[in-house]
């Protein structure tokens, strides 16, 4: 029998506001267990949350960015469970009235050489306080610390409909949505921090049924690759239990990323289990029309709309803007950069240098660059001594990988190694005419009509001047010197 995979993702994108959600402690990470607590986050007794406007600002972008319905009215809701990490007893969130709801989300996908935009559904956005953090000890001993630092951050839900067909679109659908968050600034997209983290409800139905399989949710996954590599192993699990006559039990599953594999951490909870009421101590949100309309007019330029003019402006092929546009830390530094070079006409120019040698060294971490110690401008610099002919292509590299090293700029590292490019004709002259009297029968061969040898010369020109010389010089003279000119 062939199954259909059906996924919906609930996303937990951790809010970029200074301080938790309801009170005055500092979202700081990093800081010794225990330090960013008050009486409000900690939960004692006849403390009063105060809600944080700035948490509702950052929520209402996303809802618009997002193409959902704002509510007008909108509640703080009390969940209830019981565990070491949450101090009240219950965690404030929202249940029956979130702040948007009716979304949705457009991603590309790569069918061949073409690509398809598929509209993933939201169900819903909404607002809720943090919990804590348990540390678990590594020599075997009997107990865990509780560090509540962590309590009361402001959390975004973003919660997808099932409209997720395969672990890879799953992994488009985050990697769009983390690049809007990044865009709004309001989320900075850490995976590895905790700051943007993703749990997993996936299911199997017979091809062609309408109505959902059982559902498992997946938790523990902090990177893309791993979130896809989780869904694509419990497809393959629950596949394996069906087609042996088996029953999918509705769990929740911890992803190993070291095994490869999902176990069961505990039953699924369901709705009815956290006894959800309106929290007393918290008035209804009341969102106005002036009030969204504010924060419309403050919307940046998203990450389609940068992607299309980056086309238009830079002439750039869709290939380079559309990575060049994941994140706007890369966006800023390519145009500074252009800016910095003063010719919108050489954007492909610069795109080379930043997909190539910038990102190559930031491995990943599209957030690093803002500590890069190659500035734009320094990059900017680099690319007019090579217009200039101060040096190749090739030495630029290497000046690049000094700057990167060292943080100087590139006019003090090539007058400190001495790169400066060859570009005297009679001394790549002398250079040229020894190479070819070390090889008189490949001149003779290439003269004969093998003029695939000239790449063989120029390798060795560029050996002996150790990539210093002019490139086009190079060329210009061997075509003379060899055809015997």
């Amino acid at each position: 029998m062939e199954y259909e995979v059906v996924i919906g993702l609930e996303v937990h994108a951790q809010l970029l506001t200074e301080s938790k959600i309801f009170c005055n402690c500092t979202t700081k990470f990093g800081e010794k267990p225990n330090r960013n607590t008050c009486p409000v986050c900690l939960g004692m007794p006849g403390v009063l949350p105060v809600l944080n406007k700035k948490t509702v600002d950052y929520t209402l972008k996303t809802a618009l960015a997002t193409n959902c319905t704002i509510a007008d009215y909108s509640v703080f809701a009390r969940k209830n469970y019981f565990y070491p990490d949450l101090p009240k007893g219950y965690q404030i969130s929202q249940y029956e009235l979130p702040v948007a709801c009716d979304g949705y989300v457009e991603i590309e996908l790569e069918e061949g050489e073409q690509r398809r935009v598929k509209r993933i559904g939201l169900t819903r956005i909404h607002l809720e306080e943090d919990a804590g953090k348990l540390l678990h000890d590594e020599e075997g001993e009997n107990y865990s610390y509780v560090d509540f630092n962590r309590t009361g951050v402001p959390l975004m839900e973003i919660v997808s409909r099932p409209d997720i067909e395969s672990p890879e679109e799953a992994s488009e659908y985050l990697r769009t949505l983390r690049s809007i968050l990044l865009y709004l600034g309001v989320c900075d997209g850490n995976m590895e921090e905790g700051s943007f983290r993703c749990d997993a409800n996936i299911s199997l139905r017979p091809k062609g049924q309408k109505e959902l399989g059982t559902k498992v949710e997946l938790k523990n996954m902090n990177s893309f690759k791993f979130v896809q590599k989780a869904l694509e192993y419990e497809a393959k699990r629950q596949k394996d239990v069906l087609e042996k006559g088996g029953v999918i039990v509705q769990d929740t599953r911890l992803w190993d990323a070291d095994a490869g594999i999902t176990s069961s951490m505990r039953g699924k909870e369901e709705a009815h289990d956290y006894r959800y009421f309106p929290d007393p101590d918290l008035v209804p949100l009341r969102i106005d029309r002036a009030w969204i309309d504010e924060i419309r007019r403050g919307l940046p330029e998203l990450p389609k709309e940068k992607l299309e003019r980056f086309m238009r402006e830079y002439k750039l092929p869709e290939y380079d803007a559309r990575l060049l546009t994941t994140s706007p830390q890369i966006a800023n530094y390519f145009e500074e950069c252009v800016r910095e070079y003063g010719d919108r006409e050489k954007g492909k120019v610069v795109s080379n240098w930043v997909m190539g040698e910038v990102l190559r060294v930031l491995k990943g971490d599209d957030l690093g660059i803002r500590n890069l110690t190659v500035t734009p401008g320094h990059l900017a610099r680099m690319l007019k001594l090579i217009d200039a002919g101060v040096i190749s292509g090739k030495i630029a590299k290497q000046v690049f990988e000094e700057m990167y090293q060292r943080g100087k700029t590139p006019e003090e590292i090539v007058k400190e190694k001495g790169l400066t490019q060859m570009a005297d004709e009679g001394e790549l002259s002398g250079v040229i005419e020894k190479i070819m009297a070390a090889n008189p029968d490949l001149v003779q061969s290439y003269r004969s009509g093998k003029e695939k040898l000239f790449g063989f010369f120029v390798g060795e020109v560029m050996k002996e001047t150790k990539g210093k010389a002019n490139p086009k010089l190079v060329n210009e003279l061997l075509e003379k010197k060899l055809s015997g000119n």
